[in-house]
């Protein structure tokens, strides 16, 4: 019985079926420790059957790249078929480059879950042996050295895929119950065989988008949380400034025909129901038509909220449309063959090709990247209106009611969210479009997928500082204005942030409170 066909239970393991896809979710939950992947005898079969077709190819004078050439700018160069192994572990030292801190283990191990997902399809010529090998070293929970730095995107991530190659053939470090240990000891250890590669298998195990996949997933999935969150929040936050409902209402929302708009409205909408703090338009037009008369005169309560609040609809649509188009993206990336060359065994064939480009998922990223900003700048914005006695419809300077000028109330960390928000904005430059030309200019358009990703973690950890601060100044608004008037959703923020943080009657550091709600809360965690 192979590693494979031993039996799992469904919480165990993910089984790789051919033409089934693997979502994002999947990908995420079948990465961490302890989880493991089961190859169907059927995606077994087709393995084995791709390889067959490359042999049959070899077999019969074929000339193809990476198994009998050179590869990259020696791609004119021919190479003896019994160079197969030389020149494949050439190929894994040669590119394995990179540099800074390592990946996190759950990265690492989303990285090796998507590698297997797209050697599964089939068209990639890895012999069934190292196959099943791969599978084993990833069922077992060793973890590779990847450095996070250094990839281009281009003919996919391959530094950081050089990296798992060398744990997986025996080279290097790895890590095996969070100690780092060669990866020659650690198979040993596991019982485990290493691979060893014939022609091909060096290409197929690195050339691919499988480690920005990775990341891109992990960012998407956040990303979408964060955006359910926020558009919570935000009817908290409205509450709390006692903003006006009707520009909320979905009969409104049905007169332009943006389906995120519409989903962003209804959920604030169905947030708000309930609030005694949030006003309802109407009764406020009676109470100013009441207050009517032939001169010209200053209230207090402005029939209409600044479009930090009435136009969230309008601004959050966009953020959840994006992100809805990114996992499209990111998910057909990792359902594919994004190798090259790849051999159908249907017919036999083999293409030369341009999968392994990594634009799909760099520009995704960019994409993802501007939402989460967008997010950022609201969430500022709102901060602002708290903090800022003018605008926020009665509340004290800075929601400072004790003491205001010996104290400084929440001055402070308003010049935390505001910097972080300006860090944000400093990365919105697209790296998508940063393409430099590299291994004698056959490498003359890169994507640099891997970096857009990376980025776009960073953005969302700094967002979840802003908005932490936002949740803080609803809070301590509430209490100002009598939380027992906050509708059911907005008791449910209020007390969560109760829980870990205290009405400010003093002033303190909110250092330790931030990570707190961030970590706890808003879903940030070291990756």
């Amino acid at each position: 019985m192979t590693i494979q066909e031993k039996n799992f239970t469904s919480d165990d393991a993910f089984v790789l079926n051919p033409g089934v896809d693997v979502g994002l979710a999947d990908l995420i939950r079948f990465s961490r420790p302890g989880k493991k992947i089961v190859a169907s005898q059927a995606t077994r079969q087709r393995v084995q059957a791709s390889r067959e077709a490359l042999e049959n190819l070899v077999a019969q004078g074929a000339v193809i790249y990476g198994v009998n050439t050179g590869m990259g700018g020696f791609v004119d160069h021919l190479v003896p078929i019994e160079k197969a192994h030389e020149l494949q572990s050439n190929l894994i030292q040669g590119v394995s480059t990179n540099v800074a801190e390592r990946f996190s283990d759950s990265i690492a191990r989303a990285t090796m879950f998507a590698r297997i997902v797209s050697l599964s399809r089939g068209n990639s010529a890895l012999s069934l042996e190292n196959f099943d090998r791969y599978i084993a070293i990833y069922n077992a929970g060793l973890i590779p050295e990847i450095p996070s730095k250094g990839s281009l995107g281009t003919s996919g991530d391959l530094g950081p895929l050089a990296a798992v190659a060398r744990m997986l053939t025996g080279d290097g470090f790895a890590y095996l119950a969070g100690t780092r240990i060669p990866a020659a000891q650690a198979l040993e250890q596991l019982g485990l065989e290493p691979l060893h590669l014939s022609y091909k298998e060096g290409l197929a195990l690195i050339n691919g988008t499988s480690c920005m996949v990775a990341v891109a997933a992990m960012n998407v999935v956040e990303a979408r949380s964060l955006l359910e969150q926020y558009t919570s929040i935000s009817a908290f936050s409205f509450e709390s400034l006692q903003a006006r409902v009707r520009p909320f209402h979905p009969d409104v929302h049905r007169l332009k025909p943006h389906l995120g708009q519409q989903k962003i409205a209804q959920a604030i909408w169905s947030h708000l129901e309930g609030s005694e703090l949030a006003i309802d338009d109407l009764e406020l037009s009676s109470q100013l038509s009441a207050l009517r008369t032939d001169q010209v005169r200053q209230e207090d309560m402005p029939i209409e909220d600044a479009y930090s609040i009435r136009c969230t609809p309008q601004i959050l649509g966009p953020v959840l449309e994006t992100i809805e188009f990114v996992e499209r993206v990111v998910a057909n990336e990792l359902n594919s063959s994004n190798d090259n060359p790849l051999v159908t065994p249907e017919n036999g064939e083999v293409f030369h090709n341009g999968h392994f480009h990594g634009q799909y998922i760099a520009s995704a990223m960019d994409y993802l990247t501007i939402s989460m900003i967008t997010l950022c700048n609201l969430s500022d914005r709102r901060i602002d209106r708290f903090l800022t006695k003018a605008n926020s419809n009665g509340l004290p300077s800075f929601l400072c009611a004790e003491n205001g000028g010996l104290r400084f109330g929440l001055m402070g960390g308003q010049f935390m969210s505001a910097s972080l928000t300006a860090e944000n904005r400093s990365l919105a430059t697209p790296v998508s479009i940063q393409t430099l030309t590299t291994t004698g200019d056959f490498q003359d358009v890169v994507s640099f997928g891997l970096v857009a990703a990376r980025r776009v973690a960073e953005v969302l950890q700094n967002t979840r500082y802003v908005i932490a601060f936002e949740l803080i100044c609803a809070a301590q608004a509430a209490d100002i204005r009598g939380s027992a008037k906050l509708g059911p959703k907005g008791r449910a923020w209020h007390a969560q942030v109760r829980e870990r943080v205290p009405y400010l009657d003093r002033d303190i550091a909110l250092t330790g409170y931030l990570e707190t709600i961030v970590a706890q809360v808003l879903g940030g965690h070291a990756r």
